[in-house]
Formats: C-alpha cells, structure tokens, sequence
C-alpha cells in the first residue's frame, strides 16, 4: 500500500507573494490534486526579525483570490520551536554540533586573509575557526554569556552517515554532497533554529511525500538529506521546479520588486487568467 502524496507550500512572511510564490503554491497544489492527495499550507515564520502577522493575512488572501485551497489549518513555524530544541538536542548529544563564538565580521576577515578561500553554492564557506575549540573552552564561554550559534560538524555528520542520496523528479537519483555547505548554522540567539533545521522536522512531521519548490533551493538538499539521516527521518520525492522570469530574464523576488499579487488583484487581474498563464508556463520552466 503506497503512502498517500502530500505536498506543502511553505512561505516565509516577509512580504506579499508574487507570481514567483504563486507559481509554486500552484504547483505544489496541482501535484497533491492530481494525485489525489492532500496539500498543506505551512508558514515559515521563524525569523522574527523580518516576519509580520500583516504578511500571514496577506498570503492567505493570496492564495484564497487565486482559487487555491488546502486541507489542515496552517502550520506556523513559530509555534514549534520546542520540536526544533529537541532535535537540536539530540544533535549534541550525537557531538554533531559545536557553539561558535564568531562574528560575521571575524569569519570575514578571515576569508579575506585567505588566499584560496573554499566557496560553496551561497559563496565563501565558514573556516571551522571554532570547530576545534575544547569542551572545557566551549563550556567556560557559554557560561559566560558569550553570544553564539550552533553549527553542523557536516565532516563529523556525513562520516557517521555514510554515503546519502535522494532523487529528484528533473535530476533523477542525485549523490548527497553536504560538504559543499561547510558548517551550517542550525540556530542562533535571535532565530532559535535555521532554515535547513525546521524544514527538515517539519517536512517530516507532516508526513510530506513530495517537496515542491524552486531550482534556488536544490543545493539546499544536500543539507537536508544529511539532517534527514542523522534525525532518522524520511527522505520525500522533490521536485525542483525551474524559476520564473521577467521579461528581461530577471529571476522573479521579492527583493528585486516583482509586483505582487496584491498589486494585480488592484488593478483588476483575473485569478483564473494568471493560474491558466502559470499552468502554461509550466512546460518550459
């Protein structure tokens, strides 16, 4: 008996969706549809920082206007921090993961006094300067009130873990390099838990079969199927889907000011239109 499909659309609360989220959602959607299955709306609400509760209302009124529905209530990030604590934990317990004590300052420098500095898919890799720091030392400063984060010992993390994979539905069977990351944050003072942490827990915890999301995301899976093997957790089927662009090639985001869906709602888009225009594009993106 197969397990049911169930896929998610997961967006952070930074700001309005654009056709770039609406793409995705739709996707992800249409998937879980098809399949008759369920798909599940997750709010990725865990830096509170840059997070507003103007923004969750606006995502759902998106979503909403562009006909697309789905059957839990949201899941919030915020609300399940214990879950990554205990994840965490289990973590250290294994001696996976060590406190760092560096400024973004300090770990600049030191790339720049580097003269072949390792770079991985989101630039310069951290040097490991507190990777080999003694317990005692770790102890005594954190007991200090010294600020720090918690990173993966990925070395130490894919030794224990043996060779890794996982397939993709565009990639086909693809070989896990977590190495390729360095070591990765996986909580701080102010963000109690990262990214790579929290979407593998939950990614998990939902039971979701297949991850929907864009091709920026891919090299993010390394990380992923690494933390899925330490935590014992199941690998889903993903599906990296090719990025929206603009007429000049400019990939679609919020920080490049895309217009939002709100913004065409405004000015009298038809939703059905849009969500025909997507489905199209999605034999070439």
């Amino acid at each position: 008996m197969h397990a049911p499909l169930i896929s998610r659309f997961a967006p952070s609360p930074t700001g309005r969706l654009h056709l770039g989220h609406a793409y995705s959602a739709m996707r992800a959607h249409d998937l879980a549809r098809a399949g008759g299955g369920r798909f599940l709306l997750r709010i990725e609400d865990i830096d509170p920082g840059r997070c507003r509760p103007e923004h969750v209302a606006g995502i759902i009124e998106d979503l909403h206007w562009l006909g697309l529905d789905w059957d839990e209530p949201p899941l919030f990030q915020s609300a399940r921090l214990p879950l990554y604590a205990a994840a965490l934990d289990r973590l250290k317990a294994m001696d996976l993961i060590y406190p760092c004590f560096c400024t973004r300052a300090r770990i600049a420098a030191e790339i720049a006094a580097s003269a072949s500095a390792p770079h991985g898919p989101d630039g310069p890799l951290y040097p490991g300067l507190c990777r080999a720091l003694s317990a005692d030392e770790r102890a005594a400063r954190i007991a200090a009130g010294e600020a720090h984060a918690w990173r993966l010992d990925c070395t130490r993390g894919a030794a224990l873990a043996g060779p890794l994979h996982w397939h993709d539905e565009q990639a086909g069977r693809v070989t896990a390099r977590p190495e390729v990351h360095g070591d990765v944050v996986l909580a701080r003072k102010d963000a109690p838990t990262s990214y790579h942490l929290a979407v593998t827990v939950d990614d998990a915890a939902q039971g979701i079969s297949d991850v929907v999301r864009g091709r920026d995301l891919f090299e993010a899976t390394h990380v992923h199927r690494l933390l899925q093997a330490l935590l014992g957790l199941p690998t889903p089927l993903y599906h990296h889907h090719g990025l929206l662009t603009d007429a000049d090639g400019n990939r679609l985001a919020k920080r490049a000011g895309s217009p939002s869906l709100a913004s065409m709602r405004e000015a009298g888009a038809d939703p059905a239109a849009i969500l025909t225009q997507l489905r199209e594009a999605r034999a070439t993106a």
